[in-house]
């Protein structure tokens, strides 16, 4: 684990605790988290400060694959290299991140993924990538989704003087059908959607957008993470 996490990670309890003590931040389901062992964490994304609520409400050092845009600037670049976080492109398929996400998970790591790629505009959920689906047939890894809800109400330190209510609502890992052979378009998107599925089940209603009442296959997944 980079050196540098372990200066940041009091930062991140920081920030965290100032939601808490002025969003009143709230975690569940903290006892579902493996404590050791592989593990890929697929949740929704809504602000920013999704990312330090998420390293601090596990329980467990994690590490975050993080779009290719972020890296962009050389600076931010490098510090999010420093912290272990690594960038995927977009739109289609990224076999190096891939490599880079199988080997933390080969080493007993904890992988965080954004399924949808991107934060949502609207806090509801939007068509999700395959690389969540991917990562953990390939590895066999459990897969522990989570729901972050109220962070679309932190829109600035003034949003803080009405202490909106903030969640981490940690399901139950499980675990992907295991296949032999590689996996056709149609079965990862039957996959996505049971994944995109048990997030849903851990959002209000209003938040499931594309995943609302689903388990009909009929959401539009996307084939890269």
């Amino acid at each position: 684990m980079p050196k540098i996490y372990h200066i940041l990670y009091p930062l991140f309890i920081f920030l965290s605790w100032l939601v808490h003590i002025w969003g009143r931040w709230e975690v569940r389901g903290k006892k579902s988290v493996p404590r050791k062992g592989p593990l890929i964490i697929v949740a929704n994304h809504i602000n920013f400060v999704d990312i330090p609520l998420m390293a601090v409400s596990l329980g467990r050092k994690v590490i975050f694959m993080a779009k290719e845009e972020l890296f962009q600037p050389k600076f931010v670049g490098h510090f999010l290299r420093s912290f272990g976080s690594f960038p995927v492109h977009r739109g289609r398929p990224d076999r190096k991140a891939l490599r880079q996400a199988q080997q933390l998970l080969a080493d007993g790591g904890a992988l965080i993924i954004f399924p949808e790629g991107r934060r949502s505009g609207n806090g509801q959920l939007q068509p999700a990538f395959f690389g969540a689906a991917l990562l953990a047939q390939w590895n066999d890894t459990p897969i522990l989704p989570v729901g972050i809800i109220g962070t679309e109400q932190l829109t600035s330190f003034a949003s803080l003087l009405r202490r909106p209510k903030v969640v981490i609502n940690i399901g139950q890992p499980f675990h992907l059908l295991k296949v032999d052979a590689e996996s056709s378009k149609a079965e990862l998107a039957e996959l996505t959607e049971l994944i995109m599925k048990n997030l849903a089940e851990l959002l209000p209603a209003d938040y499931r957008g594309d995943y609302t009442d689903k388990g009909n296959g009929q959401s539009e997944n996307r084939e890269s993470e």
